[in-house]
């Protein structure tokens, strides 16, 4: 997607939202870091398209949000440090949005919830508020896409990691597509788990079977 075009869809949304948090209006120069480096080339599925569809997801379940407005600028920030194989992407990603709402005069209390929502991104442990659940399963809605979707996305993901070598990137793919399938429930919250755990299964194990058959 287009910087221009994605600006024209969400930048009022993002406007709304940012100012339901802070006192100060959102700078400039934030929208623009923020779509900058959703458009870096590196990056093949953690790109402005997969900002909008977590956001258009917000939109169509925010009843679910007891804060919609921190999961909104929480879905904004989220991915905004990918760096290909680092560990600390989420950690990088959650302290600058809590710096720049705080810069912007939001609450502690705010730019903390804000912080904490971006971490539980990193999905190595269960969310322990409703607005956690919702963002994880909005994150990973892509896990129970139809087939042809979920295969796109990971032959994204593929391209996001062709600098490593195919055995490794095939081992540590299926490892973390094995981890997500091994767990009681892949979504969190009920309308999600109703509409997309069955096939997030089907999606899940084809690929890990695939992985482990031949090369990607």
């Amino acid at each position: 997607m287009q910087a221009q075009a994605f600006l024209t869809r969400h930048q009022a949304a993002w406007c709304a939202a940012w100012q339901a948090l802070a006192s100060q209006p959102p700078a400039p120069a934030v929208l623009a870091t923020l779509t900058t480096r959703y458009s870096e080339t590196h990056r093949h599925y953690h790109t402005l398209e997969h900002l909008h569809a977590c956001l258009r997801h917000l939109d169509s379940l925010a009843d679910l949000a007891h804060r919609p407005h921190e999961v909104a600028v929480a879905l904004w920030f989220h991915d905004v440090v990918y760096t290909i194989g680092a560990s600390d992407n989420e950690q990088r990603s959650a302290d600058w949005a809590g710096t720049a709402l705080l810069a912007a005069g939001a609450a502690p209390e705010t730019a903390g919830r804000v912080h904490a929502l971006i971490m539980v991104t990193r999905h190595d442990q269960p969310p322990k508020t409703p607005d956690a659940a919702l963002l994880l399963d909005i994150d990973l809605a892509i896990l129970g896409a139809p087939a042809a979707i979920f295969d796109a996305y990971e032959q994204q993901i593929f391209r996001e990691y062709q600098a490593v070598p195919s055995a490794a990137f095939r081992s540590n793919r299926a490892r973390i597509l094995k981890g997500f399938l091994d767990r009681e429930r892949i979504y969190h919250t009920p309308r999600f788990h109703d509409q997309r755990e069955t096939q997030a299964r089907a999606n899940l194990a084809r690929s890990i079977q695939a992985l482990a058959r031949t090369p990607v």
